[in-house]
């Protein structure tokens, strides 16, 4: 009587196992992964490099913000980090909100004032 417990024990350890490892490929074939196997480990936008201890604060940004769009090559994703990764949406979501990027609206509104343009007269003026 001993056995049968035994086996049922063998057969669900083969059986999580089995699963485990269905897992593990499907996790593989996410884009995730294809990402994290394509591009080094490196946030495209400030430079943070990362190693399996901090990986997880490393994600994958969809450059069209179409999570559906998936090539293999990779060609719309880049790896950024957490704080990066946020910095982009919320730009994105200004951009859609207000229809312009950050670089547009700070090119409509560029400084002209100099504070230090008359700087070189003041000085020789004080000696």
């Amino acid at each position: 009587m001993n056995k049968t417990p035994a086996r049922q024990n063998n057969a669900n350890a083969q059986r999580i196992i089995a699963e485990a490892r269905r897992y593990k490929q499907q996790r593989e074939k996410s884009y995730r992964e294809q990402a994290l196997k394509l591009f080094p480990w490196v946030c495209g936008r400030c430079a943070r490099e990362f190693t399996h201890k901090n990986l997880s604060e490393l994600t994958v940004h969809h450059k069209d913000h179409n999570h559906d769009n998936n090539p293999a090559d990779g060609s719309n994703w880049e790896l950024l980090c957490l704080y990066c990764h946020d910095n982009e949406h919320q730009r994105y979501e200004e951009h859609v909100r207000y229809g312009s990027t950050p670089q547009e609206s700070q090119s409509e509104t560029v400084s002209t004032h100099n504070p230090f343009a008359n700087l070189e007269a003041l000085l020789k003026n004080k000696q």
